[in-house]
């Protein structure tokens, strides 16, 4: 580990140099992503936000009322007039609205996204020398740039989760520095993040009732923070809608709850009820939770697995994600793994810190009292270590690189092996190049309903939903059909053969077209490269609709598979 031999200044220019690099990689990766259609519709939903957000209409969003209890559960409409906050509170978004009014598109999300979790491991470097000399920082940073955990959300859709390594390690310096007035103003930002944030900001009060640093600060922060969850989630919530008790709540954790809708009160009560349904679900599955840890600590070398203050901290989060239900929480390349990050490299210092003090005790010829597992790991100055440490980062970027997240390397890596399901870079673009004009015929101001992929391009528009969804209320209360419907089944084809997600969508889509053209209310008006352009009232082009009938025999040996 190269980094680990220097000066300060050599070790400083390599943390920029590693964070430059990060952020090139990480934006251009993101961003041929993006205009490659491979991001999804989370990322349509955040931007449709923010695009209301800078017409007045602070977290509306039609994307987000599709998701809604009402429409799930009650089969209502979905409305452009629903606000967000029903689902997840996420004010401290707002705080970016002035840069998306000023560049108002998808991609300033994701320049956003990129932004903002490359400068937060220059702030942990600046946390790391606090305590640690500038190579060992140095190491402490470049590790971040290279965890699994980080990269993956990073290469995903935007999310609110990214900005809480920044906020975190910043609230943690400011703690350090004792910037009591910044700490509490970065407090408000991590609960400001979304409702779950205090879960972080509650570790962290933890570590400093139990390290007797600042006692009566952590007991505030653990006050502060379990009570600001309880009320938002409690009472504020609930008045802009009920999808925080019938969906959210229901979906991660009611397997502690009876009936149909449960509180968080109600979930807290259901955990000490029944301990030992808590117990099983921390545990199960034994090994997934395992590789999961073992994901989290590898480009750290482990140290995190034996920090008290990494479990301190990061052991909050981690019992969230623990004790939900559910395959995504424990996928380390989407956003709920960022949480858990920042008390993991927080810890990973404290350890260091001391491992140094005990360095410099022995070449001093000082007493020392090495406590097991202290013990047996390597001082800082191990070269034996240093390689170690080098393997495991190397390790975790190959880890990260091979799990293809959020299918950002599809272009080099096959998605599936058997049957072989693999996209070329020349062949996404040449996709791309054909739907565009299909595109360039929505006008900006009218309603559509698009496909997954397509959502993210078309989300800067008050009305816009996922088809086969077509119905919506709109700003007059009055039930309206989507003008236009463009649906990109290319990219669904192919990997339907591997993805049973992927062929049921599939199986959804092309009945609903059928029916669409069929009855003479939806015109065809373009058809190219598995992607076809519909408008409501008009007549068909029978050039397009030779080309749907064409493709859609293609498809007619899918449709017929379970």
């Amino acid at each position: 580990m190269i980094f680990l031999i220097g000066n300060k200044n050599s070790s400083l220019r390599v943390v920029i140099t590693v964070a430059a690099a990060f952020f090139g990689l990480c934006l251009l990766l993101t961003l041929h992503r993006y205009y490659s259609f491979y991001a999804t519709y989370d990322q349509g939903i955040f931007n449709q936000v923010f695009w209301n957000g800078t017409h007045g209409r602070l977290f509306e969003s039609s994307l987000s009322s599709a998701l809604s209890a009402n429409v799930v559960h009650n089969n209502e409409l979905p409305e452009v007039f629903y606000y967000r906050l029903g689902q997840h509170f996420t004010p401290a978004l707002m705080l970016w609205l002035p840069i998306y009014a000023l560049f108002p598109s998808p991609v300033t999300l994701t320049v956003l996204q990129v932004t903002l979790i490359s400068v937060a491991g220059l702030v942990l470097y600046a946390l790391a020398r606090h305590y640690l000399k500038p190579q060992l920082s140095a190491a402490i940073a470049i590790s971040y740039y290279c965890a699994n955990a980080v990269i993956g959300p990073t290469l995903g859709n935007f999310h609110d989760i990214c900005q809480m390594p920044l906020y975190v390690f910043s609230l943690l310096l400011a703690m350090e520095k004792r910037w009591w007035p910044l700490f509490g103003i970065l407090a408000t930002l991590i609960l400001a993040v979304r409702e779950d944030g205090g879960v972080v900001l509650f570790g962290v009060g933890v570590y400093l009732i139990l390290s007797r640093r600042y006692p009566l600060t952590g007991l505030a922060v653990c006050v502060l923070s379990f009570g600001y969850m309880l009320v938002l989630t409690n009472l504020i919530m609930p008045l802009f809608s009920t999808d925080i008790s019938q969906r959210f709540m229901m979906e991660r954790f009611g397997q502690y709850a009876e009936g149909d809708e449960a509180s968080t009160l109600e979930i807290l009560w259901g955990m000490a009820s029944n301990p030992w349904r808590l117990l099983v679900e921390l545990f199960t599955p034994f090994f997934g939770k395992i590789r999961y840890l073992v994901g989290q600590w590898l480009p750290l070398a482990f140290v995190p697995a034996v920090a008290p203050a990494s479990w301190a901290i990061a052991g909050f989060p981690l019992l969230k994600l623990f004790s939900a239900q559910g395959q995504s929480v424990l996928a380390i390349n989407i956003r709920y793994a960022m949480t858990v990050v920042p008390g993991l490299f927080y810890g990973a210092i404290l350890w260091w810190a001391d491992r140094q003090q005990e360095e410099a005790k022995i070449a001093n010829r000082e007493k020392t009292f090495l406590r097991f597992p202290s013990a047996v790991f390597p001082l800082p100055s191990s070269s034996r270590f240093r390689r170690f440490w080098s393997l495991c980062i190397c390790l975790s970027l190959f880890f990260t690189f091979t799990s293809n997240p959020n299918r950002t390397f599809s272009f080099i890596l096959p998605d599936a092996i058997d049957p072989w399901v693999q996209v070329p870079l020349i062949t996404q673009w040449q996709h791309v190049l054909q739907v565009r004009p299909l595109l360039a015929q929505i006008p900006p101001d009218t309603s559509v309903a698009a496909t997954n992929t397509i959502v993210p391009i078309l989300s800067s528009r008050r009305e816009i939903l996922r088809f086969p969804m077509l119905e919506l209320r709109n700003d007059r209360r009055e039930i309206v059909k989507m003008e236009y419907v463009i649906a990109d089944l290319w990219q669904l084809q192919r990997y339907q053969a591997a993805f049973r997600t992927e062929r049921s969508q599939l199986q959804a889509i092309v009945p609903q077209i059928d029916r669409m053209s069929n009855s003479g209310e939806y015109g065809i008006i373009g058809f190219e490269d598995g992607a076809i352009l519909m408008r409501k009232g008009v007549a068909s082009n029978s050039e397009s609709v030779a080309a749907w009938a064409s493709f859609r025999q293609q498809l007619q040996p899918i449709l017929q598979k379970s």
